[in-house]
């Protein structure tokens, strides 16, 4: 069984900053990629940002310059910085990872959301 625990979202005034944070825990042998996802009222999830086991990373056009994702292989946690947001990017934020678990499954698992409001 694996977890994904997400902390750090909240209200911001446009142009304001938060940090998100993502811990997986339970059986895990590997990560292959972690990342995050969002989905605003009436729209689908999309790709935020993923990061790699290998440390490489992607990120969504929109958010490219203003985020930054990064993880703590140590600890099996991502981060993901957020600055100069936008009203646009109020959604519920969602933890992503692939991995590996102790039985030499590939697993695809997600957070439980957390909301992120930004005020103009």
């Amino acid at each position: 069984q694996v977890q994904l625990v997400e902390s750090g979202g909240g209200l911001v005034q446009a142009g304001g900053s938060l940090r998100l944070s993502c811990a997986a825990s339970g059986s895990i042998f590997s990560i292959n990629a972690m990342g995050w996802y969002r989905q605003a009222p009436g729209k689908q999830r999309e790709l935020v940002a993923v990061t790699t086991s290998g440390g490489s990373t992607n990120y969504a056009d929109s958010v490219k310059g203003r985020f930054t994702i990064s993880r703590d292989n140590a600890k099996n946690t991502v981060f993901l910085q957020m600055n100069s947001l936008k009203p646009e990017d109020t959604a519920v934020y969602y933890c992503n990872a692939v991995l590996a678990t102790t039985d030499w499954r590939l697993y695809n698992y997600w957070g439980q959301g957390t909301q992120v409001t930004v005020s103009s």
